[in-house]
């Protein structure tokens, strides 16, 4: 008996609509089914094998920015795909949380209508512990994209590395 994977998460929205567009046209994602008059929308990333990985709920009943919920993850198959999210994001004006690697990922973070904290990654097949963390430049040619993250990882990846000066910056504790 185990888990197989995780199949999908809920999140309770104060504005259904706004939610779901975001989630459908900025990250891509399908809606499979919906009922607007009872407040729910499936959407998939792979709605041939799984009709859905995140549900949305009409009825948040808790201010936007309260902690309720840590970060959602969308995986990519490629760097190239992490990349144009980012060119997208910042086309859409998404705001983000932090743009950084974490040895065996590139990750951004983000933040969707509701102030939930999302991100999108692509693991590098490096390999470092955690916690690794250190700000990127998606602006940079991917070779040189990996290059800064395989020298970081050849420097930290058996102790684990976070830039501290990132993290005041960002505000992140």
């Amino acid at each position: 008996m185990g888990i197989a994977k995780l199949g999908h998460v809920g999140i309770h929205c104060h504005d259904l609509e706004a939610t779901e567009a975001f989630y459908r046209d900025v990250l891509g994602l399908t809606v499979t089914d919906e009922d607007h008059e009872a407040g729910m929308v499936f959407l998939s990333a792979q709605p041939d094998h799984e009709h859905h990985e995140l549900v949305l709920m009409r009825g948040r009943d808790v201010p936007n920015g309260a902690l309720m919920l840590q970060q959602i993850s969308f995986r990519c198959n490629t760097l190239a795909d992490v990349l144009q999210f980012y060119s997208r994001f910042k086309a859409q004006r998404v705001p983000f949380d932090m743009v950084v690697t974490h040895g065996n990922a590139v990750g951004i973070y983000f933040y969707d209508p509701e102030g939930n904290r999302c991100e999108v990654y692509w693991p590098t097949g490096l390999t470092a512990r955690q916690p690794f963390l250190d700000a990127l430049d998606l602006t940079q040619p991917p070779d040189a994209i990996m290059a800064r993250i395989q020298e970081l990882v050849a420097k930290y990846g058996e102790t684990g590395y976070v830039d501290t000066s990132m993290l005041a910056a960002q505000n992140i504790s």
